[in-house]
């Protein structure tokens, strides 16, 4: 096995032009266990480590968002400045590991700083990243569902050019991705949170373990607008849209009125409708409907809380 250690993004976009069996290694915290359950044997692996460009957070300035003032708190390390992508997005560098995401965006982007929370141990953490979550396209990757619901673009790069690919396009199949075979994901590029944003998962355990099934909901207060992400229940990570549209239509937006009788309940049905499960070790079909039905109406209920507040 070949080991390649570029130094700038430029070498490694290179690299991974003339090695496209490459296998692109940054924390490690997926690939280390396929290599060492002899999962899969790649050709070459290309550390990515040492590319200072793979991890930059940027982070808009207050009220350069459509956001506003929920553009928060700024954690040491950010870039404030702007920089490359759609306008106002919060730009998480591929190599970002779940920590800075912890620390740094918490009151921006609570969602996905929620799900981070929840991955492995702090040690996971401190080497994971989002960048790798996506490369390994896991139907049980915890980041996963809270790009979904804050309608994330996924930048790629190759020597031939960069380009933005929404999230919900982005998943083919189990373990699969829209990556051409020169390609590098560079970054995530995340909408600033406009409203309470929550994330919820089961789990076989209450720390360090895969979801049994997860979900994540978003409140997009600047269009009146509900984002959700259903993950570990489906080939790939989901989003339910007709829960979606029918919450958006029955939500009190502007009274802040409480929820309307029912109104938790039928979404939480569209939620576990919208999944694709399958009996596996972790959980069956079954209990993983009626548990995404279940984490619909308690993110629901405290994500409706905080906007009532």
């Amino acid at each position: 096995m070949d080991f390649l250690a570029p130094s700038s993004l430029s070498e490694a976009l290179a690299a991974k032009a003339q090695r496209p069996d490459a296998l692109p290694i940054a924390g490690g915290t997926d690939v280390m266990v396929e290599l060492n359950f002899d999962h899969r044997r790649p050709a070459a692996l290309l550390d990515l480590t040492a590319v200072p460009e793979l991890t930059t957070l940027t982070v808009p300035v207050r009220g350069d968002s459509a956001g506003g003032d929920s553009a928060g708190r700024y954690g040491a390390g950010s870039d404030r400045s702007g920089g490359a992508g759609r306008v106002g997005a919060v730009r998480i560098g591929a190599g970002v590991p779940y920590t800075r995401i912890i620390e740094e965006l918490g009151d921006v982007l609570p969602g996905l700083a929620m799900a981070s929370r929840t991955v492995g141990s702090p040690q996971i953490r401190n080497r994971g990243t989002v960048g790798g979550n996506l490369g390994s396209a896991s139907p049980a990757g915890d980041a996963l569902p809270p790009l979904l619901a804050s309608d994330a673009v996924v930048e790629v790069a190759s020597v031939r050019g960069r380009r933005e690919i929404p999230i919900g396009e982005f998943f083919l199949g189990v373990k699969r991705n829209a990556l051409e075979p020169d390609e590098l994901i560079t970054a995530v590029l995340v909408p600033p949170a406009t409203g309470p944003q929550q994330f919820a998962k089961v789990g076989t355990r209450n720390a360090m373990v895969i979801a049994v099934c997860s979900f994540a909901l978003a409140l997009h207060l600047d269009r009146r607008a509900v984002g959700t992400g259903i993950g570990s229940a489906a080939p790939t990570p989901v989003r339910a849209t007709a829960a979606e549209e029918f919450l958006a239509g029955a939500l009190d937006w502007s009274g802040r009125g409480p929820l309307a009788g029912g109104v938790a309940t039928r979404f939480g049905e569209l939620v576990a409708a919208a999944a694709a499960p399958i009996d596996d070790v972790r959980g069956s079909a079954a209990y993983r409907r009626h548990a995404l039905a279940v984490l619909a109406r308690r993110t629901l209920s405290w994500a409706w809380g905080a906007y009532r507040l």
